[in-house]
């Protein structure tokens, strides 16, 4: 019983990234109607920044905050210079250029930062688990940020003006040129967000998985089948199929496929909703005439 609460306590406390990543997926999603699969190795290439910047002497949390605006004008560039020329291409050629972008995050990462495994620190690190036992001090802080992060976005999209500019451009971009909103900055900021909270979930998984150019590969993918689980046009649904997919996860590699094998769950997870219910749990099927 105790490995069985130690394993839904964890999974909860890796749900939470995935949730961060599954939300900056569907951020980008909603704007664009594609999936950035490059998002993981942005990620990975926003963590190297932040442990380049504790290296050099800044305390974690100033790395922290650092990162979190060198992503965010990251994002916003890649929109600019990237992605607004693709607009109106056609789907191959968006996807083309995301996994373009992928390799060269990827490449870049190795190239100045070097293929060897780094370790990176935790602010959160306790000399005893904590809640009986049942969770490192790390992934109690993890989630605790994960959690924040996810409240303030909510609280960004639903009552600041600028928030719902950006979510009126990502719905209905047409209407809201009409009303005066600047449609290509909005989606800009919503990639600048997106990368900026891929680097929070970067800072967050790193010190559990050690740091190296490949560290996202398999988060991205739980973090998409958490957000096709919760519907990916969703951004509530997206956090929760996060969380979900984490639980799935470690009760699946303890106790039914092995740790050698759990990653096949994400994939399993992934077929499943294509098939029984393309818009997840909580996304709504949308039917269009022709």
């Amino acid at each position: 019983m105790d490995g069985l609460i130690h394993q839904i306590l964890s999974g909860i406390a890796t749900g939470g990234i995935y949730a961060s990543v599954a939300l900056a997926l569907v951020m980008i999603y909603q704007a664009t109607h594609h999936v950035n699969f490059a998002q993981g190795e942005m990620a990975t290439f926003s963590t190297y920044i932040a442990l380049t910047l504790i290296q050099a002497g800044l305390s974690y949390w100033v790395a922290f905050a650092a990162t979190f605006v060198i992503s965010f004008v990251m994002g916003v560039l890649i929109e600019r210079v990237l992605m607004r020329p693709m607009a109106n291409a056609p789907i191959l050629s968006s996807v083309g250029v995301f996994i373009g972008l992928l390799l060269i995050f990827s490449s870049i990462s190795g190239w100045i930062f070097g293929y060897t495994i780094k370790t990176f620190p935790s602010p959160f690190e306790t000399s005893k688990p904590l809640l009986g036992g049942y969770v490192s001090g790390h992934e109690l802080g993890s989630t605790a940020v994960t959690l924040v992060v996810l409240l303030s976005v909510y609280l960004f999209f639903r009552h600041t003006r600028l928030g719902l500019a950006m979510r009126a451009a990502a719905y209905n971009p047409a209407s809201a040129r009409l009303v005066g909103i600047r449609v290509g900055w909005m989606l800009a900021l919503g990639w600048g967000l997106a990368a900026g909270i891929g680097a929070i979930a970067g800072c967050m998984v790193a010190p559990i998985v050690f740091l190296d150019p490949n560290m996202m590969a398999g988060i991205l993918l739980y973090s998409f089948a958490g957000a096709l689980l919760g519907g990916i046009g969703n951004p509530l649904g997206a956090v929760l199929g996060g969380f979900a997919v984490g639980v799935i996860e470690n009760l699946g590699g303890a106790y039914l496929v092995g740790t050698e094998l759990k990653l096949t769950l994400a994939l399993v997870i992934i077929v499943a909703v294509l098939v029984v219910k393309p818009s997840g749990l909580l996304g709504k099927a949308v039917q269009s005439r022709v």
